[in-house]
């Protein structure tokens, strides 16, 4: 694929998922530090993890949430990686 395509869908999904994978790298880093550092109720746990696994969306649409979390993940990680120097063949000089 060329590198101008990625780069194009890179650009046009991040903004999209970007608020997600947010959300959940936030409320999941802040639920192990309050909980580990802090000494955090669990109650704070359970909200934190109430938001994190998407659970606020319903039984239904929680499994989409992660699942697109997931698939985004990759999505933005094979795209960005593409994008660097490390696949492109190195051109022979005369």
């Amino acid at each position: 694929m060329d590198t101008r395509m990625l780069r194009k869908l890179h650009r046009k999904v991040a903004p999209i998922i970007f608020l997600p994978l947010f959300v959940t790298s936030l409320t999941g880093v802040g639920y192990r530090i309050a909980r580990s550092w802090f000494g955090a109720s669990d109650e704070v746990g359970e909200f934190l993890m109430y938001i994190h696994q998407g659970t606020f969306l319903g039984k239904d649409l929680r499994v989409f949430y992660v699942l697109l979390n997931g698939l985004g993940v990759i999505a933005m990680l094979m795209t960005g990686i593409f994008m660097t120097t490390l696949f492109r063949r190195k051109q022979v000089q005369d």
